[in-house]
């Protein structure tokens, strides 16, 4: 596509990321961000939370702090009723107060089926901004959130999850990655993404291309939502994007023996508002540790390693 050459553009679509950055003066850049998707809940007012905080954690993802944003909607007035859309969006508006950011308004169009999400501007400074394409060899890659969430999407349309796991995906769902900014503003790592809906794998070798080096991650050490999990899983409650993600990632991915199909779905699965994915350097990683428990980050899971560029962009073992 036809881009405009701006020498403030930091982060641009060359390298998939999660956001644009671009540098207004010496201490500040603006990171830009959109995202929405159909409803995953049922309950609207979650379901504005979930669809809200997925986009914000886009500039989370890139170090920065969220300043304003903008709904964006598409609602089947036909078969949805107002008071259906007003919670839909006073989930949304909920999250941005919570986020400390302001929601200036919006757009809404009819569309078949509703769409939920918001247009986001953040800050952030313009030498201490996280990017997919920062990592180097010989850091340690760090999950922040558990993994899950596609598949039990899944279960809970089928009507095969329990509750309590339906309640808890949904928690995490709408948890903000806050924590993105404070290691970002502590100078503690330099390179970040969130995983969403092409699944860790997908978001990995992302990470593993901007930066041109492997990674190395042991699947018996992927964080799960629960152990029902892998239950789902073993009942076919599997959605279409994570068989297709896995498609996708299986030619840049080695898997060993001991890897198993559930490991492969798990590492493939389409996350909705998932985690951050760290690559940390060795000698921040207790300080890393330290600041993502102080954030109340869901969990703090090294789960392998970038290396030095193999043939393979991961290489995954089961221990």
């Amino acid at each position: 596509m036809p881009q405009y050459r701006d020498d403030r553009l930091l982060v641009g679509s060359a390298t998939a990321d999660d956001a644009g950055v671009f540098k207004i003066d010496d201490e500040r850049a603006l990171v830009q961000t959109t995202d929405f998707f159909t409803p995953i809940v049922d309950d609207p007012i979650l379901y504005g939370r979930i669809a809200a905080a997925n986009s914000l954690s886009d500039v989370y993802a890139m170090g920065g702090r969220p300043l304003t944003a903008l709904a964006i909607a598409g609602m089947p007035t036909e078969f949805v009723d107002h008071d259906t859309i007003r919670q839909i969006f006073q989930g949304g508006a909920e999250m941005c107060v919570e986020a400390e950011c302001s929601l200036l308004g919006g757009h809404t169009i009819k569309n078949p089926e509703p769409i939920y999400g918001l247009a986001v501007t953040g800050i952030v400074h313009p030498e201490r901004y996280l990017a997919n394409a920062h990592a180097r060899a010989g850091e340690h890659l760090v999950l922040t959130k558990p993994l899950g969430s596609g598949i039990v999407s899944t279960g809970i349309k089928r009507g095969t999850c329990s509750s309590e796991l339906a309640a808890t995906a949904s928690m995490l769902m709408a948890t903000l990655n806050k924590s993105g900014a404070n290691l970002a503003e502590h100078g503690l790592i330099r390179c970040c993404t969130d995983v969403t809906g092409f699944g860790l794998g997908g978001h990995l070798i992302e990470l593993c291309n901007g930066s041109c080096v492997s990674a190395e991650i042991d699947a018996s050490l992927l964080p799960l939502m629960s152990p029902e999990v892998l239950d789902l899983i073993d009942a076919g409650c599997v959605p279409g994007g994570s068989l297709k993600n896995l498609d996708h990632i299986a030619p840049h991915t080695h898997f060993a023996d001991s890897v198993t199909e559930a490991h492969k779905l798990i590492i493939a699965d389409a996350q909705t508002s998932g985690g951050l994915l760290l690559s940390v350097p060795d000698e921040n990683l207790a300080a890393v540790m330290e600041t993502l428990d102080e954030t109340s980050a869901p969990c703090a899971v090294v789960i392998g390693r970038t290396i030095p560029r193999q043939d393979y962009a991961i290489r995954v073992t089961a221990s």
